[in-house]
């Protein structure tokens, strides 16, 4: 299947569930290379890949330089903090300087909702959405896709229960879309005030979702538990009493676990709060398949960049 008429990927609907497969399909393959001893193949050679980000990130931006630098392209990674921007530049001045140097492609952080999609009408160089405010992180919804599907074999009518700060968490929400589309039942948990009504609407795109305040029923049939970030720079809004109270009502624990299935997956998209919103045991637990989310990210963001980039008619897999 040809994904090059995708220029940008701004959420998760941008692709369909046939081209969301594909690219899991695609993660088996660059997971192969991946694993090799020498991890280069010359695939997006002579390509040039941008990294913007105005938010910290660990996970996601050094995956994508990993998933570039395997494909063999160049990556040039922007520093907010010694950028023009600093001075006063603007976000859209900012773009057109990089698409001025002739750059392929743009994978973009931000804090405000909307910024990757406003780039997006106003840049010729295809822009990738790495994560704009509460609103969407995609590609980290492909990894989880790509990670319950590697473990779990599929996705359609599993019980995936998210727990958590789902208000403010942009991987909530695309995550939400994907495992819906792909015909997973979602169970949200958590304060009341922290779960968006919008999800729990008859809205096509949000099919087979629940809201269960009880932490113990949600969690009893699950086959993912997916313990959310609490964001803790946004709880100054009176959402939460507290975190102690919060810990004591939804964080995951061994004891939590237990109660589910036996051969329950624990997902986390990180940073994590251990002791808020997950213990440490089950984080490092066996259960845990927090890890490989991040390894998993790799083989994802390179199947991602081919199908964006690539423009030789089958992949070349050489060393």
């Amino acid at each position: 299947m040809n994904l090059q008429t995708k220029k940008h990927l701004l959420d998760i609907d941008c692709y369909s569930k046939e081209e969301i497969f594909q690219i899991l399909n695609d993660s088996k393959i660059m997971m192969e290379i991946l694993n090799r001893k020498v991890k280069k193949i010359p695939t997006l050679r002579g390509k040039t890949i941008v990294t913007l980000f105005y938010e910290p990130s660990t996970r996601t931006r050094i995956s994508f330089e990993q998933a570039a630098k395997i494909l063999n392209a160049d990556v040039i990674n922007i520093s907010i903090k010694e950028s023009s921007s600093n001075k006063g530049e603007s976000l859209l001045n900012t773009v057109l300087t990089i698409q001025s140097i002739k750059a392929d492609i743009i994978i973009i952080r931000h804090p405000h909702s909307g910024a990757p999609y406003f780039l997006a009408k106003n840049s010729e160089v295809p822009i990738i959405n790495a994560g704009d405010g509460s609103h969407a992180h995609p590609t980290q919804s492909l990894l989880d896709l790509y990670t319950i599907q590697n473990n779990l074999g599929k996705i359609e009518n599993i019980n995936i229960v998210m727990v958590g700060d789902i208000l403010y968490s942009r991987v909530a929400r695309s995550n939400i879309l994907a495992f819906s589309k792909l015909g997973a039942n979602i169970t949200l948990c958590g304060p009341n005030t922290l779960i968006p009504h919008e999800f729990l609407s008859n809205n096509h795109l949000y099919k087979n979702i629940k809201f269960e305040p009880s932490l113990k029923k949600a969690v009893k049939n699950a086959d993912v538990i997916m313990p959310l970030r609490i964001q803790l720079e946004r709880q100054s809004t009176g959402h939460l009493p507290n975190l102690q109270e919060y810990s004591k009502q939804w964080c995951i624990t061994s004891h939590i676990v237990s109660i589910s299935k036996q051969d329950v997956k624990i997902l986390h998209p990180g940073p994590m709060n251990e002791g808020i919103e997950i213990s440490s045991d089950v984080a490092h637990g066996p259960k845990s398949l927090i890890s490989e989310q991040v390894t998993n990210g790799v083989a994802v963001r390179m199947a991602l960049l081919y199908s964006m980039l690539n423009t030789e008619p089958n992949m070349n897999l050489e060393e």
